[in-house]
This record gives structure tokens, C-alpha cells and sequence, in this order.
């Protein structure tokens, strides 16, 4: 265990300190949040409260009543129930957690482990617990919706009074199975309510929530299920129970698994569907639950996340309850989240930034989150989005990526009139959003693009009615952030890691510049060390996003965090004058040639994606070598059932070898032939690329063209569609060592 610190509220000088603002109250009823907000949802969007799951005995039917400030009216709720969310709100029962010990440390690699707070004075606000946030949510927006998912094509709602009480009875469910203080629920399947439900009740339980990645291997599930503990490992399918069947016996702390969406194919011990989860609950007064909850504090773990093993073992990241409350709220009001805000949950919540975004925020200001089909990433998801109209919405990089080129197909199928209008229409919206970046006020020919043209676009892409978009996890080509600006959609970056809890930087409509991630949350501070000569240095940070410690793994926990509490992120950046943060690669990426150059690869590869825009992949390789090579992979549809990349080239793939005089249709008619006009065209783009670079040791002297295109099951991309880039090395290294046959003698 790490000693005390000298002085945690006072960290080094050198850091960019962003003022904050204390907590206070949302200072407005229900009623003026309005009923008017929610009439505007579409007719087909989700505005029934129903019934849910497959035997949904424990969700009573009925319809909120708009007007009423109650939080349960319109529901029936047990009295035993209502007395203990009232007893819960009182005064004496919410208190807020006690200051720092000081004989707490700054981190901890013990699940039952506590650590001394990073509050800062310009933004105190007091610790709380996940409890009594949600007793907040209660409160403030208990009749109004929180979560709509879609049964039998009938969207259907659970209201904010619905969600605590269920989470409450899972929570005794998970009591009744046996679960452990500091001992894990594994959550392995796609998001729905019943994995918002199986998580708050974990928390509520005093367990830990661990979610495990729906692509993961039975061995994969195996260590994190045995590394974090888990008591009950929660999953959605058939395919994935019989993942955990098959490494159970290698799982002493294992005593459960609940089924949700499909039930097992046979009745076996200790596997629950989800209805026989709930009605365990019952058994387990409410007086035990209440001893569980009372006994929390906000400087203990309860979440796990884990990293995805790119560069070694995962790494189980531990989450306290005031790293999740607190940044879940100046994480979403430094991105300009909205009270009753609408969002669509599809990425993997056992990644940071879904869970904060879509689990975690939401009732912080009473968002109603509505879920997205298990085939959203197949093609699913534009439905959900035009039926739901998020006024919100979140994506990694290559979500927005699929989605231009899916745009630029149909563009390319369409009228010659409507594609020039198109095109008209984006050039002089992008140029006035490069213009005034910061401005809404428009010219009459910007208005006039948006109104006859662009505004049709974004309504065919479900975002008629959204606001702010945002992405992270991984950078973003300049050319897909300009595309989407030429449709008048900002796309708001963020930056963070698992190990601060999600964002740590935000940009938002009023603190937006292109191309950066955003100003430092309110309460935070970063440093840049070891900068160069242009400012670029690694990204050390600093507050209550930061985590507590990585689970069993000292001497990691020890490298990432040094005596003072900054956290070492790794990635290196650069501020300028008002504190906008530019990534600029990672010190574990850096390249370092054979002659000691340091060449950071992902601007070189973002020049030739832009350059070349048949190129859907590209990997710089150089590391000890005596020069830069690249791999590339060309732009392919992907299969609309598995998502899978297919021989066939795209449009805009097949428009670009037309211009230079192929007639190839598909990858391996241009890699297996060496087709002359697509090699050369491409030969010419790197060389343009190297006449731009900044010294010759810079230049790309060798590259090949792979035979298909990056993917998750290719093993190429992580679970957020990530480069991994040790993966492509180890997989590909017959063609790199071809690069550099002297070396390899």
C-alpha cells in the first residue's frame, strides 16, 4: 500500500487548473421540465409504460400522469417499498460521506479498499453514493421516463420510480444468491434494461460490476469472472451461457447465472432466467438491503472495468461510487447535457465511455434511455435512431466512419440533380462551420443549403431533433470530422481512459474548437511532462475522475500513479493558449526508427486514409527499422448479418479505381492481380503524402495491401473497433519481415 501523500488538494504547480463551479440545484419543478418536452416524441417513439421482459409479472402496466409532481403515480408500488425510499430520503438516512481520512491513500489494489478523495476547492461537491444519486433521480424525475426498449415492435417504458424499486429487488436477488461484499456480478451480454437493472442492483447490493465484452472468448470470461470474483455472472443468450458453462468448474467464487433474453435450452442448478432472479428478491427483507446500503461509502469500488489486453494481461480498472457520481455529473454538464435528454444505448457497456454516457449519466439529469437492438452495429441502429430521435448521441470514430461511407454510397447511387444539390449544400456548410467555428448565426445561403437539403439528411439519420454528438475511445480522421461538418453535425470530442472514469476533457456547443478534445472537467487539472520543443508532452492528470488502483496489480497501479496522485496517461498531447487539448499520439505507439527518429504514426496514417480515400485501414510499422513501411487495407461492404468485411469494394472504392482506370470490383481482383492502375494511383498518394512530411526519416519507403480489411473477429480491431496494434504486428509479420529482408537475415 501506497503511504499517505504530503499534500493531495495541492498537486504539482506546473498543472492547467480549470475553474469550477460548485454543485447546485437543478432549481426547476417537473412541471416546468415540461410535458411538452416528451409530446414531441414521434408517435411511433417509446412513450407507453408497459410491461417488460419475457414474463414481466414484476412491472405493473400503466400510463405516468404528466401533470403529477409524485414520483410513483400512475404505478403500484408496495408500501414497505415507498417507506424505505422515503426513510432513505430523510435527512438523517442521506448524510453526506464523511471528509478524507488521512490515513487513506491515493490508491488501492484491493477490491475492498478504500482511497483519499482528489476534491479540489473550486468544485467541492460532497462525495455521494449510487444510492443516494438515485434517491435524487426519485426525487426530481420519478414519473418520468428512464429507460424504453422495444418488445414485439412496441416500444414500451420503465419510469425513474420503477427503475430504483426493480433495482432494489434485483439487488435482493443477488443478496438472496449469495453475493459478497467486494465480490463481482459479470454482466455478458448486449444492453437492455435488464443489464441497467442486474448493475445498479450489483452496486446496491455492495457488489462490484464487472461487464465482460459479448466478444470475448470462454478463456477471456474465465480470467475477469476469476480475477474480479464473481459471485453471479449475468448473460443474455444461449451462446453466451454456454461460454460460462464451460469454464465454471474453474470459477470457485461462481455460485449463479441469471439469463435474460433467452432462457436456457434445458433447466440446470443454479442457472435463473431473469423472472426466477426477481422472485428470489422476495425472500430478503428490506431491512437487510437497507443494513448494505447504510454501510457504503463513496470512496469504495464498484465498478470494474477491464482494459483490453493490447499491450499485455487486462488490467482490472477500479471505479469507486464518487469516481461514477461525480463523473457522471460534470462529466455530462461539461458536455452540455440537458435535463429529460434522449439518447439511444448501442455500444458495449463493459467499455468506459457507453457506461458513463448511457448507465451512469442518466439520472443525473433524468435522461430516458432507449436501446438499441442486438444488430445495431449490422445496420440496425439508423432505425432505432429515426424512431427514437435522440437529442443526443455518442459513437466511436469508426461508427461515424461506416456511417459516411454508407452516406457516399447512396449519394453515388443517387440523381444527378440531388447529388449536386448534396454536394452544394455541404461546401457551403462546411465552409462556414470552418469560418465560425463557433457560431450558430449562419448567412441566408448556409440557411438555405440546411433548410432545403441537409436538414432532410440528418432526419433520414435520425438526428432531426439531436443536438450534440459526440465520439472518443480513438482518434478521428480530419476528413470524417469536415464531412460531417458539411451536414452542419459537430462532432464534440472527449478524452479519458477507463482510468478516469470516462471523459476528463469535453467539448461541447459552447467550448468546441475542431479537431480538439475539449477543455480539462471543472475540478481537474492536467500537466504536460517531457515536452518537446513544440509543447507536445505526455498527458498527466489530476481529480475525481481519476481511479483507484488496478485490482491485484501493484507495481502496474504504481506505474501509473505517481507519489503525488497525477495519473500517467501515456498518450501524448499539446494545449494551446486557452487550454483546448490536441492528442497527438501515444507513448507506447511511438515509433523509434533504428537511426532514433521518434515518429509518431497516426498523423502520417490520417494522411494517407485523406489522401487516398479507397484506403479504409493504415498502419504504419518502423519501430527499430531502418525505415517507415505501411500496411493498408481498401474500403469493402461489410456483410449485412455478421458485420463482417466482404470482398466486395464500396462505391466510393469502385468510383476511385474508375478514375484511374481499373475496372476492379472487388479486393482480391486489385491484390491478387497487383492491378497496375490502383497500385500506381496509390504509389503516387504516399508519395504526395511523403512530399508533405517534415524530414525524410518521416517518408513511407514500402507498403503492401492486405487481403481484407481490420476487424473485431479478425482480431485486428478491439471491442470499440480500436487498432490493435501488437495484434496486426504478430499477424502479420511475414509481410512486414518481407519489408526489411536485411534485418531479418
Amino acid at each position: 500500500m501506497q503511504p499517505p501523500p504530503k499534500d493531495p488538494s495541492m498537486p504539482d504547480s506546473r498543472e492547467v487548473l480549470q475553474d469550477g463551479q460548485p454543485d447546485t440545484s437543478l432549481g426547476t419543478t417537473l412541471e416546468n421540465l415540461g410535458t411538452g418536452f416528451l409530446s414531441r416524441l414521434p408517435p411511433s417513439g417509446p412513450r407507453c409504460i408497459c410491461k417488460f421482459s419475457l414474463n414481466p409479472w414484476y412491472l405493473q402496466r400503466g400510463r405516468p400522469n404528466l401533470r403529477s409532481s409524485s414520483p410513483t403515480d400512475g404505478h403500484t408500488l408496495s408500501k414497505e417499498s415507498l417507506s424505505h425510499a422515503h426513510d432513505f430520503s430523510s435527512p438523517e438516512k442521506a448524510k453526506d460521506a464523511p471528509p478524507n481520512s488521512p490515513e487513506e491513500a491515493l490508491w488501492t489494489t484491493r477490491a475492498d479498499g478504500r482511497v483519499h478523495l482528489r476534491i479540489d476547492p473550486g468544485c467541492p461537491q460532497p462525495p455521494h453514493t449510487i444510492h443516494q444519486m438515485f434517491l435524487e433521480a426519485v426525487d426530481k424525475y420519478g414519473h418520468f421516463s428512464a429507460l424504453g426498449f422495444k418488445r414485439r415492435g412496441s416500444w414500451e417504458h420503465i419510469t425513474y420510480s420503477q427503475y430504483y424499486l426493480l433495482a432494489r429487488k434485483a439487488a435482493r436477488g443477488f443478496l438472496k444468491l449469495g453475493l459478497e461484499r467486494a465480490h463481482s456480478v459479470a454482466i455478458l451480454g448486449f444492453n437492455s434494461p435488464e443489464w441497467f437493472l442486474s448493475a445498479v442492483g450489483t452496486v446496491f447490493a455492495g457488489g462490484i460490476v464487472t461487464g465482460i465484452y459479448t466478444t470475448s472468448s470462454p478463456e477471456a470470461c474465465q480470467y475477469i469472472a476469476l480475477d474480479s470474483r464473481a459471485n453471479v455472472i449475468v448473460v443474455d443468450t444461449q451462446k453466451q451461457l454456454e461460454k460460462i458453462l464451460k469454464i465454471w468448474r474453474s470459477l470457485p467464487h461462481l455460485k449463479a447465472v441469471v439469463t435474460y433474453r433467452e432462457p436456457p435450452a434445458e433447466k440446470m442448478a443454479s442457472v435463473y432466467t431473469m423472472e426466477e432472479f426477481m422472485e428470489l428478491g422476495e425472500q430478503v427483507p428490506e431491512e437487510d438491503l437497507d443494513a448494505v446500503i447504510n454501510a457504503q461509502q463513496p470512496n469504495q469500488c464498484c465498478v470494474l472495468v477491464y482494459t483490453s489486453g493490447t499491450t499485455g494481461t487486462p488490467k482490472g480498472v477500479m471505479l469507486s461510487q464518487d469516481n461514477i457520481t461525480w463523473t457522471g455529473r460534470h462529466g455530462s454538464q461539461a458536455g452540455s447535457i440537458q435535463p429529460l435528454e434522449v439518447v439511444v444505448s448501442y455500444l458495449p457497456l463493459s467499455h468506459i465511455a457507453a457506461q458513463i454516457y448511457d448507465l451512469w449519466t442518466g439520472p443525473q439529469w433524468g435522461a430516458q434511455v432507449c436501446f438499441a437492438e442486438p444488430d445495431a452495429l449490422q445496420g440496425s441502429l439508423v432505425d432505432t435512431l429515426r424512431e427514437v430521435e435522440p437529442t443526443s448521441h455518442m459513437g466511436v470514430p469508426r461508427v461515424w466512419e461506416k456511417t459516411m461511407e454508407r452516406i457516399q454510397e447512396a449519394v453515388a447511387q443517387s440523381g444527378f440533380i440531388r447529388r449536386k444539390m448534396l454536394l452544394w449544400a455541404m461546401s457551403v456548410m462546411l465552409e462556414q462551420n470552418l469560418t465560425c467555428p463557433g457560431s450558430d448565426l449562419k448567412p441566408f445561403t448556409a440557411r438555405l443549403a440546411d433548410y432545403l437539403v441537409l436538414a432532410k439528411v440528418r432526419q433520414a439519420l435520425g438526428f432531426s431533433r439531436c443536438q450534440k454528438c459526440f465520439y472518443g475511445a480513438a482518434p478521428m480522421t480530419v476528413e470524417t470530422q469536415h464531412f460531417f461538418l458539411g451536414l452542419n453535425i459537430r462532432l464534440y470530442s472527449g478524452y479519458g481512459l477507463s482510468e478516469t472514469s470516462g471523459p476528463h476533457f469535453m467539448s461541447s456547443p459552447c467550448n468546441y474548437r475542431p479537431c480538439s478534445s475539449g477543455k480539462v472537467l471543472p475540478g481537474c487539472r492536467v500537466k504536460l511532462v517531457n515536452q518537446d520543443l513544440e509543447g507536445t508532452g505526455e498527458i498527466c492528470v489530476w481529480g475525481r475522475t481519476v481511479f483507484m488502483g488496478y485490482l491485484n496489480m501493484e507495481d502496474k497501479t504504481r506505474e501509473a500513479i505517481d507519489a503525488d496522485g497525477w495519473l500517467h496517461t501515456g498518450d501524448l498531447g499539446r494545449l494551446d493558449d486557452d487550454g483546448f487539448l490536441y492528442i497527438t499520439g501515444r507513448l507506447k505507439e511511438l515509433i523509434i526508427t533504428a537511426g532514433g527518429e521518434n515518429v509518431p504514426p497516426v498523423p502520417i496514417e490520417e494522411a494517407v486514409k485523406t489522401e487516398l480515400p479507397i484506403i479504409s485501414s493504415a498502419m504504419l510499422i518502423g519501430d527499430q527499422r531502418k525505415f517507415l513501411s505501411m500496411l493498408l487495407t481498401l474500403k469493402c461492404t461489410l456483410d449485412p448479418d455478421t458485420s463482417e468485411p466482404t470482398d466486395q469494394l464500396t462505391k466510393q472504392a469502385v468510383e476511385f479505381c474508375q478514375r484511374v482506370g481499373s475496372n476492379a470490383t472487388t479486393v482480391s481482383e486489385i491484390v491478387g492481380s497487383k492491378d497496375e492502375a490502383v497500385y500506381q494511383a496509390i504509389e503516387e498518394g504516399i508519395q504526395r503524402v511523403n512530399s508533405q512530411a517534415a524530414a525524410r526519416p518521416y517518408h513511407i519507403r514500402k507498403w503492401a495491401i492486405l487481403e481484407r480489411d481490420f476487424s473485431i473477429s479478425g482480431g485486428e480491431l478491439g471491442p470499440t473497433m480500436k487498432l490493435r496494434r501488437f495484434t496486426v504486428l504478430e499477424k502479420y509479420k511475414d509481410v512486414i519481415d518481407s519489408f526489411y529482408p536485411e534485418q531479418n537475415k
